[in-house]
């Protein structure tokens, strides 16, 4: 009797209690007021500012390659990375590495907007640069603002606009944290001059534009220094007065031209088993500026292979391998005179020749 009196005065505190709790539900919600708040900081509203001009120019770029695989299957490759409008006929820029054998290249300008078909238009793999077009110009379209890398300094603010893992229009803030990095690229070559930055950059920013504070473009976002593949603060972009110069080629023919003297490098692989910093010169083109200087190349008699010129310095400054070597010809720049240091048989001469570009003509290549 007594457990059936418990039960009960239970079972009626329950049914009480829920009721509290469905009046309680029923009773409206107390929100709390939201305080106001003032104008953004002018710090914030420039880089607000500053992203608002700039994203429209900043393109979403995907790719598709087809690949093979072990048993010969043939199946699709599909990639994204970042670039950005570079003037009103639909040219668009990104790094070589983004679009190197792709099949398709879409471009999306505008987020929610579909992608449009590109058509590729040149290469440069020494510089990391390539060029697309737009298979439909969109009206309105709005290439980006140019900067110039020559006057950077360290310290100054930078802001770099991409699609890091595909998720697009991420803005990122940093510093110029270093100038004058050479940054290697393909062929054992390197591009001199690069602009090292803290700003995040992630897979997927590879190709797009790194801004000064008047939202110029000062570079173009390549590669991070990171031991997981993510940012770890030390990112390298190409410097715009080189992008300046290497576009406009790739617009007009396709290629980019290729500062040399005319020879023929011997292996860089080999060199470096040998123990020798430099360049060993292997062949001289005919008629070419390394021929009139009287460069002497190394000699084959069997198996043996005797050196002839090995170039160790161009300017004064110092080569150890053969993309430090390109990379100081192409800070000489195309048809201006380079002084090299050329060593042979323990003996060092001064040699002063002009640059010439390689791209026009048959045989060597530097």
């Amino acid at each position: 009797m007594m457990k059936s009196k418990i039960l009960i005065v239970i079972f009626l505190a329950s049914i009480l209690t829920t009721s509290l709790i469905w009046a309680q539900r029923d009773r409206p919600l107390e929100l709390r007021q939201i305080t106001p708040r003032g104008a953004l900081l002018e710090p914030e509203r420039a880089l607000v500012m500053l992203f608002e001009n700039a994203a429209p120019s900043v393109a979403y770029i995907t790719t598709e390659s087809d690949v093979r695989g072990w048993f010969g299957e043939v199946g699709v490759s599909q990639g994204t990375g970042s670039g950005f409008v570079w003037d009103n006929k639909g040219h668009v820029v990104t790094n070589n590495h983004v679009i190197a054998g792709a099949r398709d290249v879409l471009v999306q300008l505008e987020t929610g907007k579909e992608s449009i078909a590109a058509t590729f238009v040149g290469a440069a793999p020494e510089y990391d640069l390539a060029v697309v077009k737009l298979n439909t110009i969109p009206a309105g379209i709005r290439p980006i603002p140019l900067g110039s890398s020559k006057d950077l300094k360290v310290g100054q603010s930078v802001i770099a606009i991409g699609n890091p893992f595909g998720l697009n229009r991420t803005l990122t803030a940093g510093i110029v944290s270093a100038l004058d990095r050479y940054l290697p690229t393909q062929n054992f070559t390197e591009i001199a001059g690069v602009i090292q930055t803290d700003a995040a950059i992630n897979p997927g920013n590879s190709g797009g534009p790194l801004l000064d504070s008047a939202g110029r473009l000062i570079g173009v976002n390549t590669a991070i220094r990171s031991a997981s593949g993510s940012s770890a603060g030390v990112g390298f972009s190409i410097p715009v007065d080189t992008v300046n110069r290497i576009v406009p080629q790739l617009i007009a023919r396709g290629v980019a031209s290729r500062p040399g003297i005319g020879i023929e490098p011997a292996d860089p692989n080999l060199v470096a088993r040998w123990g020798i910093k430099g360049v060993v010169v292997a062949s001289v083109a005919r008629g070419t500026p390394a021929a009139e200087a009287g460069l002497k190349p190394l000699t084959r008699r069997g198996n043996r292979a005797d050196l002839g010129d090995v170039i160790t310095a161009v300017n004064g400054r110092t080569i150890d391998t053969f993309s430090t070597y390109f990379a100081e010809l192409d800070r000489v720049g195309i048809g201006n005179v380079a002084e090299l240091s050329v060593t042979n048989d323990g003996k060092t001469r001064k040699v002063k020749l002009k640059v010439i570009d390689t791209n026009r003509r048959a045989g060597p290549s530097v």
